[in-house]
């Protein structure tokens, strides 16, 4: 029986018992034959290791990205399927402690795959105290101890230094019961914050936050967050789309949620903006998902939550219309996109987020957009998904992101 390419292919459970061990073992034995002719040397090589990619010989672990690994791995399990001797031996030989999938190991040979970085969705409600204080020794053993007298588990902890001497910290905890929350948090402000002059904050991971999206023209980032949010991957509740363009209004009604149309014209952009603030009502966050208007700072005091904005990276080197032909008759190299906090002065505001990927001269306008769209909209979902959970804190015109 062969398969793709002429090589042998190892035998099902339909075949003669004695045929069997007899192909397992000439499996065996070829593996110790190819270990020989290698010398013991090259990827993934073991001291008498039959099994080529899966030995520890070289410091090399098992990965599904690694394709030596993979094939070994296949053809390993294939004789361990109808030889049920030649896994114990393989168990015993102090090779490997356990038959581990392979995708559950990491190869100690390659780096490991670019990720999106966004947080992963937790599986317990927990309770989350961020601060910002002077830097001091003790800090951390002071606030630690709090929670561990107040009967608390710490499941996860941050904390930066700068060299201005500022003390920034997230820690993650059980979660607090809704009525023991009031006296939790007076007796931390009395007892820790109040002597270590501390700025801080109590939340909780059940408390979803109220985030309105604004767009103009261009859906990329709002099709984005709407598909983030229906699958749970934003830990918030969006309950509203604004846009000063009616284009998008079936593809928000088809997801449940409220489109308002509001047009801006320029002799009448308070009463737009007023009009706005009546239909978002309270919300916590406000998300600027390629929104092409400017918010005036009245605006900004009358919503009373944080707003984030997303933009391309070319800033300030190409402000104003159509950057990416521009930025293509310059012959950048780098392309990229940057999600910040609104602040009055245009794109100035705290940065929370940023990336970038290279281009070539082979690169025309329409590819410049397309990547850059792919960019904007993931930079964008991550200073969302970092804000809401309570992974931000301010300093000055910077932030900490843990």
């Amino acid at each position: 029986m062969r398969r793709g390419g002429g090589r042998p292919a190892l035998p099902f459970a339909f075949l003669d018992p004695d045929l069997l061990r007899d192909q397992v073992d000439d499996a065996l034995e070829a593996g110790d034959r190819a270990l020989e002719r290698r010398q013991l040397g090259g990827h993934g090589v073991a001291d008498r290791d039959p099994w080529p990619g899966m030995g520890s010989g070289t410091g090399h672990e098992e990965d599904e990205h690694c394709r030596r690994c993979r094939r070994a791995d296949r053809n390993r399990q294939r004789v361990f399927a109808f030889d049920e001797q030649a896994r114990n031996e393989y168990l015993q030989s102090g090779r490997r402690q356990a038959l581990r999938p392979v995708w559950a190991i990491r190869c100690k040979t390659r780096p490991d795959p670019p990720t999106a970085r966004m947080p992963r969705v937790p599986d317990q409600p927990t309770s989350r105290l961020l601060l910002a204080c002077p830097d001091r020794p003790g800090l951390i053993a002071r606030v630690s101890g709090f929670l561990a007298d107040s009967g608390l588990n710490i499941v996860d902890a941050d904390q930066h230094s700068t060299a201005e001497g500022r003390f920034f910290m997230r820690m993650v905890f059980d979660a607090v019961p809704a009525p023991e929350r009031p006296e939790l948090e007076r007796r931390f402000a009395a007892e820790v914050g109040a002597p270590f002059e501390m700025d801080h904050r109590f939340a909780d991971s059940e408390q979803r936050k109220r985030l309105a999206i604004m767009v103009s023209r261009e859906d990329h980032c709002l099709s984005d967050l709407l598909w983030r949010w229906r699958s749970g991957e934003l830990h918030g509740e969006v309950i509203a789309v604004v846009s000063n363009h009616p284009d998008h209004a079936d593809q928000v009604a088809a997801v449940g949620l409220p489109f308002h149309f509001v047009p801006v014209e320029p002799e009448a952009r308070a009463e737009a903006e007023r009009q706005v603030l009546e239909l978002l009502g309270e919300v916590d966050l406000l998300v600027l998902a390629r929104y092409m208007q400017v918010l005036s700072q009245d605006f900004l005091d009358a919503l009373g939550a944080p707003a984030i904005n997303i933009h391309h990276s070319f800033l300030p080197a190409f402000v104003g219309a159509d950057p990416y032909r521009r930025a293509h008759e310059r012959g950048v190299k780098l392309i990229g996109a940057t999600a910040h906090y609104v602040t009055p002065e245009l794109d100035a505001g705290p940065i929370i987020d940023q990336d970038v990927t290279r281009v070539s001269h082979s690169d025309e306008v329409a590819d410049l957009m397309r990547i850059g769209r792919d960019i904007e909209r993931l930079v964008l979902a991550r200073a969302v998904s970092a804000h809401l959970d309570d992974r931000v804190l301010l300093d000055g015109e910077r932030t900490v992101v843990f």
